[in-house]
């Protein structure tokens, strides 16, 4: 497998936000918080050891900042939006994408962690 492709089992972890142990157990706190539980509620495993900081948050900024200016830029080219619905448009999107991304990248990165840093997890 090549080392730079990604991990599918990983990808889908993040997506479900499972423990990378058990691919069971949910790894944060009940609610739409970004808070982790201390442990795995399936197999126990100490989640607060390793947590992502502000990886996830850094990585978003940059995607979403490549990805979302160009389109204001392109959609103002063809369409002249007002100042005001530019405003309206992006700063929504931006907020739905970033609230809707940021739990399951968190727990992608949590479970690249578990993967690659093994000694970290005992």
């Amino acid at each position: 497998m090549n080392p730079l492709s990604p991990d599918i089992e990983m990808i889908k972890l993040g997506l479900a936000c499972k423990c990378p142990k058990c691919k069971q157990g949910h790894i944060f706190k009940e609610g739409l918080t970004l808070e982790l539980r201390e442990h795995c509620p399936a197999c126990n495993l100490d989640l607060s050891k390793n947590d992502s900081a502000d990886g996830p948050a850094v990585f978003l900024i940059f995607i979403l900042g490549f990805a979302i200016v160009p389109l204001a830029l392109i959609a103002d080219a063809f369409f002249e939006i007002p100042l005001w619905l530019h405003a309206i448009i992006w700063t929504t999107l931006i907020l739905v994408l970033t609230v809707g991304s940021l739990r399951p990248l968190k727990a992608y990165i949590i479970a690249l962690q578990y993967k690659h840093r093994p000694r970290d997890w005992e």
